[in-house]
């Protein structure tokens, strides 16, 4: 912001402008973040690929296709100096998007800090560290609840006095919005996992009684800000308010300003639409109002999605567009000139009463059932039900969005033709995987590995003491050369693993009308043609969001469908045996990270090895390229959000069924 004249007096501080971003390998996302922070950017927020995010190293089994695809993989101390070279540590505040392994990349990051002669006790930034809303919608969890909120406890105990400026987790209600949440379950859910995590670290016996104000005002929270902005206004009011209440009279907080809730947006990508991708642009820009407008509720940081984030991986150019529109926000409006606008607005007033008395009644629900960590699965199938809802409302046209249901004439977007070759999403390396495996063999290679082996050692018999605190050993094991797999799986040992809850059968049944005809189908082929339609949904790999997979398990049970869904991070292998010992006609996968390249093809032929001859149909973010070569290999459809009409979806799905059953099953829908 060097080139940016100061604000004059009676303006506010801008909030902290980031954009999400990583990609390939830790140099090549730390040439994209200086590049972002010469173009104005004022803080990074880091985004980590699956393996790192899952706790496995490129090596693993398990990561294959997923190596930098959708984040930067940080394996080791080496990656992290790589991905901060002449990044000023010292002033910089960092966000990082990770939650199972959250432990060990601030370890990481300490570590690193401590190697080039920085104080920890500087450090500013955020591990987001929010492990229930994982269960309930993104999926990159890794040990039991449990487990997971010792981690949590430990980092927020260790940080607080170690690092007093880090914030040690980000309640993120964000992802909630993105798996159907209301706003009134935004809020509850949300407030409800700072409850159980304060309860826990106030309970743990591991920071005096006297430290707790110090530890409420640490928390912060990342909020989703959708289109309709003046409900959203109101919801970050209402969760103002609300928060401010539960810091005073739950847990004795006298400071008003430990008491603030401290907030950072992105904001919705949900619905951003692959259909007509320019009008995303007009959406940001709502959405960001919506966080910025209310003076006493605004947003403290904020990063803003890319217009064409619903067809790929944004370029550097469609970041910096992103970061220009929070730059004009900024510095050209003038919303920063005057008190807050809102007040003394009966409509607002109104409805920010309404939010936060709904809000109430639902969090008191949830903590009358034990609380977030112990209701994950009632909440989860409350969350499928809310985004069976919403789903529904567009495919009847309850809900419009322009583009998509209403308003689909449209002349071809100059946006999405590439220049000069070039792609208009970016495409990640092929060969970046093989030279993170080398480069990991390498590195193990290089290092003292008994001092590696004692520092796992240590590691594992901290985590069987409940009362000692995980975070020198982590930090110990990140000096030694201890990579992301191996801190993962020494917890792993101890911890176990876990698999949340589908929440699919609380969606179950919303669909009446829109779905008869293909009912009437199904009914006809389990009565005359070998019982019901079989479908089997499957998630390969490691992406979690399970959203689309979720809705395609509902609507197919809506409409008279037998399904098989087993959750997500499912190998080939295990497809495969599913599909052939469950007998389905219809396997449909679902691929959100952009590995279906590698994915489909290694299910499509370990299908061919069990003998199963079911059509395969794969949804996902898949460009239109992409989804030729699927098609080549024998895929039969491929669906991308375009296709939002779950009706005409079970109708070709039916087809499908039909097909197979006559023995003319090549045909496609």
């Amino acid at each position: 912001m060097s080139d940016v004249a100061s604000p004059g007096s009676g303006r506010d501080k801008p909030w902290m402008m980031r954009t999400y971003s990583g990609h390939t390998s830790a140099r090549a996302s730390n040439r994209l973040y200086r590049t972002n922070l010469a173009k104005g950017q004022t803080g990074l927020s880091i985004a980590f690929d699956l393996p790192t995010q899952t706790g496995y190293d490129p090596d693993a089994p398990e990561a294959a296709g997923e190596v930098g695809k959708v984040g930067v993989p940080v394996v080791h101390r080496g990656h992290m100096a790589e991905l901060l070279h002449d990044i000023p540590l010292g002033d910089m505040n960092t966000s990082m998007t990770i939650n199972a392994t959250a432990a060990w990349l601030l370890g990481l990051y300490i570590a690193y800090a401590e190697d080039t002669g920085i104080d920890r006790r500087v450090l500013q930034g955020t591990t987001q560290n929010d492990i229930v809303k994982e269960y309930l919608s993104r999926g990159t969890y890794i040990f039991p609840p449990a487990a997971s909120r010792r981690l949590i406890v430990d980092m927020i105990a260790y940080t607080v006095r170690e690092v007093p400026k880090w914030n040690p987790i980000n309640v993120c209600s964000y992802h909630l919005q993105e798996a159907g949440a209301t706003p009134v379950q935004e809020i509850a859910y949300a407030l409800a996992t700072a409850v159980g995590v304060l309860d826990a670290v106030r309970d743990s016996g591991k920071v005096d009684p006297s430290e707790i104000p110090a530890v409420v005002g640490r928390m912060s929270f990342f909020v989703n800000a959708g289109i309709r902005f003046v409900e959203e206004t109101c919801k970050v009011r209402a969760l103002t308010r609300m928060w401010d209440r539960i810091c005073l009279e739950r847990y004795g907080v006298e400071d008003p300003k430990l008491r603030r809730f401290r907030y950072g947006v992105q904001v919705n990508s949900l619905g951003l639409t692959e259909a007509q991708p320019e009008n995303n642009v007009p959406r940001i820009v709502l959405e960001a109002l919506g966080v910025t407008l209310s003076r006493d509720a605004r947003a403290r940081a904020i990063q803003l999605p890319a217009w064409n984030e619903a067809l790929g991986l944004p370029r550097p150019w469609d970041q910096q567009w992103s970061l220009r529109i929070q730059q004009i926000l900024a510095y050209e409006t003038d919303l920063l000139e005057y008190a807050d606008i809102f007040e003394g607005s009966t409509v607002i007033e109104a409805k920010t009463a309404g939010l936060a008395e709904a809000a109430g009644d639902e969090l008191e629900d949830v903590l009358a059932m034990g609380g977030a960590f112990e209701a994950v699965d009632e909440l989860k199938r409350r969350l499928v039900r809310s985004q069976a809802e919403r789903v529904r409302r567009i495919e009847t046209g309850e809900l419009l969005v322009v583009g998509v249901n209403s308003f689909t004439e449209t002349e071809p977007s100059p946006l999405e033709i590439a220049y000069e070759g070039e792609s208009t999403i970016l495409k990640v390396d092929p060969a970046a995987e093989a030279q993170l495996r080398a480069d990991v063999g390498t590195w193990r290679a290089q290092r003292d590995t008994a001092a590696v082996e004692a520092a796992l050692s240590e590691l594992r018999r901290v985590a069987a003491d409940e009362d000692e605190n995980l975070m020198p050993a982590t930090i110990a094991l990140a000096h030694v050369g201890g990579t992301t797999g191996e801190w993962a799986d020494a917890l792993r040992e101890v911890f176990g693993e876990y698999r949340a809850p589908t929440g699919v059968s609380g969606g179950v049944g919303l669909r009446g009308a829109e779905l008869a005809g293909v009912r009437d189908r199904a009914r006809l082929l389990a009565e005359h043609r070998g019982g019901p339609p079989r479908l089997l949904v499957a998630k390969p790999g490691l992406d979690g969001h399970s959203n689309g997979a979720e809705q395609i398990a509902v609507a197919a049970r809506d409409a008279g469908f037998e399904v098989v869904y087993q959750g997500i991070r499912l190998s080939p292998e295990q497809i495969a045996v599913a599909a052939r010992d469950e007998d389905v006609d219809v396997v449909g996968i679902s691929i959100l990270s952009g590995s279906h390249l590698e994915l489909v093809p290694e299910v499509l032929d370990r299908l061919r090895v069990a003998g199963v001859d079911a059509p395969v149909v794969v949804g996902g973010i898949i460009p239109a390229e992409d989804a030729e070569v699927l098609r080549g290999k024998g895929v039969a459809a491929v669906y991308t959000p375009k296709d939002f009409q779950m009706g005409r979806i079970m109708d070709e799905l039916v087809t499908l069924v039909e097909h197979r059953r006559n023995g003319t099953h090549g045909a496609t829908p």
